[in-house]
């Protein structure tokens, strides 16, 4: 795909801006954070996806896609994909005027993060399958009118994007008889717990949180959780494209340099041949990728699929391309100190996310079967 010059100046702002303020590869909260509001300030990144009408750019997905490939490239730790696009695309589903309002503006301008408390610990982020139990409270129905937050939640969702500090919580919940509802959650209510779970990536900021009859307001409209998944889902497939890119691009440098029998070892030919698969994988992996965002962007009836599509093909690139990657850096990519492990466990990380390929291998299965 070429992108538009709009699109190109986006991705030239956002690599000049990571390439100045580099991360180091310890984890940093106090740098993550600096540099998010620099890249929500300067280049308005958490507000892509959002309307104007709410305080967004009024783009879409494959601008978020254009962002996401150089976030992924760098393994950036952000809110980008939880707040930015699942939380967002959550609520923007739920069509509710109100909440829109209320809560879009500080999302797009990036001065709040918002998290989707959502699956199971299976992981398996089905819009079937809600961690939480919506019950609606006691009293009088002119007590409970008067009281916004009128409902009790309780659950534990597990696998939450940036859900230990958000500063709003969404939660979608089964209401006992009437489906799946969206709520909001009052996150430092002493209902609420939140814990960070410690990550294969420590680039990836996951947590569990726990209700215990937590009081909620109820977001109007449908909880769109398909939605939101297929968008959190082409957004990652956009990372993954990035990191398989720049794993390949530091194991090419690599072998310009590593000298083996008095010559560069990427003049031999196993090596190339290698490198030539790898570079395959990486330009189809984007190819796919922006495929998805262009048929989401489009409300295509395919587009969940393609997203389907795009998370499977994309996990297996990046997996396939950084242990490559170890592979052919030899024994200096096996060490803590070079970073070729930190792609690794991306890759492997960010291939269970929002479910695994296996299980959007079968949502591809099963719409074929039954066409």
């Amino acid at each position: 795909m070429r992108l538009t010059s709009e699109q190109e100046d986006l991705r030239s702002a956002v690599r000049g801006l990571l390439d100045r303020c580099r991360l180091g590869p310890e984890p940093d909260l106090a740098a993550e954070r600096a540099l998010w509001h620099r890249l929500c300030t300067e280049i308005g990144v958490a507000g892509l996806a959002i309307p104007e009408r709410y305080g967004g750019a009024g783009a879409g997905l494959p601008e978020v896609h254009v962002v996401m490939e150089e976030l992924g490239r760098l393994l950036v730790p952000s809110p980008m994909l939880g707040s930015a696009v699942l939380a967002t695309q959550a609520l923007l589903g739920s069509q509710d005027e109100a909440a829109c309002s209320r809560l879009l503006p500080a999302l797009a301008d990036g001065s709040a993060v918002a998290a989707l408390a959502w699956t199971t610990a299976a992981g398996r982020f089905d819009p079937a399958e809600v961690a939480c139990r919506a019950d609606e409270r006691g009293g009088t129905a002119a007590v409970r009118a008067a009281e916004s937050d009128n409902w009790l939640l309780t659950g534990e969702a597990h696998y939450v994007l940036d859900g230990a500090d958000a500063s709003v919580l969404l939660v979608p919940a089964i209401l006992p008889g009437r489906g799946t509802g969206l709520f909001e959650v009052h996150p430092g209510q002493p209902a609420v717990t939140r814990s960070e779970c410690a990550t294969m990536d420590d680039t990836r900021r996951l947590a569990v949180v726990a209700l215990d009859g937590a009081t909620a307001g109820r977001i109007g409209g449908e909880a769109a959780l398909d939605r939101a998944r297929d968008a959190a889902c082409i957004a990652l497939s956009a990372e993954q494209v990035g990191a398989a890119a720049e794993a390949l691009a530091l194991t090419v440098a690599y072998t310009k340099v590593r000298v083996q029998f008095g010559r560069p070892i990427g003049g031999f030919q196993a090596p190339a041949h290698r490198m030539a698969e790898m570079h395959v994988l990486v330009e189809s992996a984007r190819s796919l990728s922006y495929a998805a965002a262009e048929a989401a962007q489009q409300q295509a009836p395919d587009a969940g699929l393609r997203a389907a599509a795009a998370k499977t093909y994309c996990s297996e690139a990046l997996q396939q391309v950084s242990a490559e990657m170890i592979q052919l850096h030899g024994a200096i990519g096996m060490t803590w100190e070079h970073q070729a492990h930190r792609y690794f466990k991306r890759a492997h990380g960010a291939a269970m996310l929002l479910g695994t390929p296996a299980s959007h291998t079968g949502r591809i299965a099963a719409a074929v079967i039954d066409g």
